[in-house]
């Protein structure tokens, strides 16, 4: 490879190029220099979408298409530990958290290659009308075309993952726009992909502004779909510019829980101490509001505030470490302003709120009214809040109340309240007795209201990335 582990070249067009100009990936905790990596533009945006229009007119069969993604698996297994210390080092996340992103990577490489196989399209039944006697019907699933894909920092590996397996399952060639300040992770995937024998032009990997190479995704006719993981306000403006595309949307979420007052409470306060902040709940599934029965809310409080309280905190590098440093100072600052903004309200905050290190604590604040930024917008931080409720009804109401419907949870030994949620909870995805930071790579993942229009997961992901084509014979 013509990389090295402090400077790396980007992919295009099957090689490895520098462009002469340079971004710096800083560590979020310790600020130092992590890497270089070449800084591209809107000329190599066009050359990696003219890139990858050559490539597509030589497609790659089915099968070849499951072994290059199964073999980047397992590359992916060989270098597993190389890759959870890049995505510690580059995002900060905890190696513990790390080595999960890691395996889940594998996972979803491995499920494209299976979608990959099977991928086809439906028999029609003609003969249902007078019509169609006589005549043979299907579908075929193409390649929608040329995929520009665009990764948050959050998910260095896996959500890259989640864009570039699925493209190539479906047959589609990728260009890909990760986040500048965790793109290694990207770059590293880029590498497996070349190692597995993927041909020049079907992955080309670009870091640098979004205002340049996502203006060229969004201008270039042959770049048929946009696939865009990250801030609600972002997304959408990115679909209004691209109305002839099909753009995918996976957003964000200020995601609730409800617990019933007949739920295993010590499990609860468990799982949700841990998924309200792991990776500084820089998660848009973390746990961001617990609604509490009324008559159970202070029990749960005394399980919850010592679990969070127990959390450790310090550097992402350490093998014991929960919760690291949140992705800059900005965002640090950002999550305090509205913490106090909650104080100033009259909420309390029992645990957390303070800055030890340059590490924001986790923080439980109680008693948040419905109007503050943490319990209607997305936080996007170490913070969660805890409130009572009387009845299903009203708990299911302030779930409800906000823009955002991705996923919800809810802890109840009652399986009739837990239906009932699972309804009226307006949101792409509902956990029961299970935390909804939960998500498999197998299941489809998206939401609802401001929190997206597309599912996520290799199988969903697939289709829509390909289109169906009617076939029609007469016998």
């Amino acid at each position: 490879m013509a990389t090295t582990a402090t400077e790396r070249k980007l992919l295009l067009d099957g090689n490895w190029v520098e462009t002469g100009e340079w971004l710096e990936v800083r560590s979020p905790y310790s600020g130092e220099v992590v890497a270089r990596v070449a800084r591209a533009g809107a000329a190599e945006a066009r050359q990696a979408v003219d890139a990858a229009e050559r490539a597509m007119r030589d497609p790659l069969p089915a099968h070849k298409r499951a072994e290059i993604l199964v073999r980047v698996a397992a590359g992916l297994g060989r270098r597993a530990d190389e890759a959870a210390r890049l995505i510690c080092a580059e995002a900060g996340k905890p190696l513990k958290a790390a080595r999960v992103e890691v395996a889940r990577a594998m996972s979803t490489y491995t499920m494209a290659a299976v979608e990959a196989r099977k991928l086809a399209g439906e028999v029609v039944p003609m003969e249902g009308s007078q019509a169609g006697v006589g005549k043979l019907g299907f579908t075929l699933r193409e390649p929608i075309g040329v995929v520009g894909a665009i990764s948050p920092f959050n998910f260095p590996l896996n959500l890259v993952a989640h864009k570039i397996a699925p493209a190539l399952a479906a047959g589609c060639a990728v260009v890909l726009k990760p986040a500048s300040q965790t793109p290694l992770s990207a770059l590293l995937l880029a590498e497996l992909e070349h190692d597995a024998g993927l041909p020049p032009g079907w992955l080309n990997v670009l870091v640098g502004p979004s205002a340049e190479i996502g203006d060229v995704l969004v201008e270039d006719e042959r770049v048929r779909l946009i696939t865009f993981t990250g801030s609600s306000g972002v997304g959408w403006k990115l679909r209004e510019r691209a109305p002839r595309k099909k753009v995918n949307l996976e957003l964000g979420n200020a995601t609730p829980v409800i617990v019933a007052a007949d739920a295993d409470l010590e499990e609860a306060a468990s799982k949700l101490a841990a998924n309200a902040f792991s990776f500084a709940g820089q998660s848009c599934i973390s746990v961001q509001r617990i609604y509490v029965e009324r008559s159970v809310h202070d029990a749960f409080l005394e399980r919850f505030l010592p679990k969070v309280d127990a959390l450790v905190v310090g550097d992402p590098a350490d093998e014991e470490t929960d919760v690291g440093p949140l992705i800059s100072a900005d965002d640090r600052e950002r999550v305090l302003s509205w913490i106090e903004e909650a104080r100033t309200a009259g909420a309390d905050v029992p645990v957390g709120g303070e800055v030890e290190d340059g590490l924001l604590r986790p923080t439980v604040i109680a008693g948040a009214g419905p109007d503050l930024k943490v319990s209607c917008e997305e936080v996007f931080g170490p913070v969660c809040t805890v409130n009572a409720y009387d009845s299903l009804d009203e708990a299911i109401a302030l779930a409800n109340g906000t823009r955002y419907g991705l996923q919800a949870g809810v802890f109840t030994a009652d399986i009739r309240a837990a239906l009932r949620a699972g309804r009226e909870l307006e949101f792409g995805g509902v956990t029961i007795n299970e935390a909804p930071t939960f998500r498999a790579d197998q299941m489809p993942y998206g939401g609802v209201k401001d929190s997206g229009n597309t599912r996520e997961g290799p199988a969903w992901a697939v289709r829509e990335m390909t289109e169906e084509r009617l076939i029609v014979v007469q016998l």
